[in-house]
């Protein structure tokens, strides 16, 4: 359900950075089957991180031994790696720092050695995928980028420093900033009081890293960070008009959904761009998003694989 409602808001070709079960690879191969009312997947499976989902070894029960205790050790990382390459996860996502979606992690603590993630990048890299990393704090996300994770995800304490790194050695930023407004507002996928007085700390911290990012010239993407769920309030819209009151140009804002997202995901060949030869994704909008981002709320149509999967052009 909540795939379907991802495709119907415009979201053709989504990456899933952590689910149950493997849940993404099956929608995934239900989009190439020729399922129409679902939307293609980059899938990641299950994070890597110190104390794993306990249904990743209800998937994967060779794990067992890492099962019960934090996973630590270059060993014990690459075995994670290993076993979700093999159930055919498109990227990994590693956990670089705790979340800010929980009362009770600190985001900018790290849960990684420079060791662990450099074992997790390379581990990675051995079967073509890439990394993706989670960081809200700065030494998780520099220890990340010096490891070459392809992108880092949320970002927002990152200092000058990272910023630098991530441009050298050009890393994606996905600061997702319209979660962190999600934080503070009630209801929505995060609704908690302790939530609520940090994200009024976080998201002027994010906006600014963001603007800084965007001026040096870091690729930005541009990520929602939502489940679709039944009480999710933000979509891709509201991530876009986030980039463009950091500054962003509008089409340059577009962009980052499209074209450049689809660059960070490694799909760019298949998606992501209206051109001959790809694959015919997009939306329709009533008015210009040029003249105005907002504009982008009010889809009125959506192709998907070539067809039309959400039409109210004639209502």
């Amino acid at each position: 359900a909540a795939a379907r409602v991802a495709l119907q808001s415009g979201a053709t070709t989504v990456r899933d950075l952590g689910v149950n079960h493997f849940f993404d690879i099956g929608v995934r191969e239900l989009n190439h089957a020729g399922v129409a009312d679902l939307p293609d997947v980059v899938a990641a499976g299950y994070h890597v991180r110190p104390r794993p989902a306990d249904e990743l070894f209800i998937d994967i029960p060779k794990l067992v031994a890492l099962m019960g205790k934090p996973v630590s050790g270059t060993e014990n990382v690459r075995r994670l790696v290993r076993a979700q390459v093999e159930r055919g996860v498109n990227v990994i996502k590693v956990m670089a720092t705790e979340r800010a979606g929980l009362p009770d992690t600190d985001p900018r603590k790290r849960v990684f050695t420079d060791e662990e993630i450099a074992a997790v990048v390379d581990e990675a890299r051995k079967s073509g995928v890439y990394v993706a990393a989670h960081a809200h704090g700065d030494e998780g996300a520099y220890a990340a980028v010096k490891a070459g994770v392809r992108s880092i995800e949320h970002g927002t304490y990152l200092s000058d420093r990272t910023l630098a790194l991530m441009k050298e050695r050009g890393t994606y930023f996905d600061p997702t900033i319209a979660t962190v407004a999600d934080l503070i507002e009630p209801g929505g996928d995060y609704d908690n009081p302790i939530l609520s007085i940090r994200g009024r700390h976080m998201l002027p911290r994010v906006r600014e890293t963001a603007a800084k990012a965007w001026k040096l010239g870091i690729k930005l993407v541009a990520g929602t960070d939502t489940g679709y769920g039944p009480n999710s309030n933000r979509g891709m819209p509201h991530e876009v008009i986030e980039l463009v009151a950091i500054g962003m140009p509008p089409m340059e804002a577009i962009k980052a959904a499209t074209s450049i997202s689809a660059e960070c995901m490694g799909v760019e060949k298949r998606t992501g761009s209206i051109r001959p030869g790809l694959e015919a994704d997009f939306v329709v909008v009533e008015r210009d998003p040029l003249s105005d981002i907002k504009n982008l709320q009010d889809v009125l149509l959506v192709i998907n694989n070539g067809k039309v999967v959400v039409n109210r052009l004639d209502r």
